[in-house]
């Protein structure tokens, strides 16, 4: 098996019923557990419903697609080895990486929250990452700092 994602082993996703999107499908699929779709369709639904209406906006798929936007990085360390030493190494995030991510950090961000039930954490998480505050963004702006801290090493990329 290939080191790298290559086309062929990228899996189609279907949309999601509601919104039509493969994005919200996507979260669906990471909140899910033990195959239990239509818990994770009713929490992550539900969720984007009451962060829309918490931000007094018409349509949920916009709360989610801006929190989405907030959340997604542009750029990432990864290290390599050069004569003996290990750098960290800035790298665009592109395509599939960058929604990867996204869903991860924000379902992470949403887990770590405590003292309430699945669907209000999701709202919450959706609320702070559209008005680019919580734990998810706060990953992405740490992962552009760790970049940026290193970008002396970015001639190291190339080859």
């Amino acid at each position: 098996m290939p080191r790298k994602k290559t086309k062929s082993l990228v899996r189609d996703i279907q949309p999601d019923r509601l919104y039509n999107s493969v994005q919200v499908q996507r979260l669906i699929n990471r909140v899910m557990l033990n195959g239990k779709k239509q818990l994770a369709e009713r929490l992550v639904y539900g969720g984007m419903q009451k962060a829309a209406s918490k931000l007094k906006v018409d349509n949920p798929l916009e709360v989610f697609e801006q929190a989405m936007k907030n959340v997604q990085p542009h750029l990432e360390t990864r290290s390599r080895r050069v004569g003996g030493a290990n750098y960290q190494i800035p790298f665009e995030v592109k395509g599939q990486r960058q929604q990867h991510l996204t869903t991860m950090w924000f379902v992470q961000a949403a887990r770590s929250r405590k003292g309430m039930s699945m669907l209000d954490r999701i709202a919450a998480e959706l609320v702070d990452a559209y008005n680019s505050q919580g734990a998810a963004v706060k990953k992405r702006e740490d992962s552009h700092k760790m970049a940026e801290a290193n970008r002396a090493f970015a001639h190291f990329a190339r080859g």
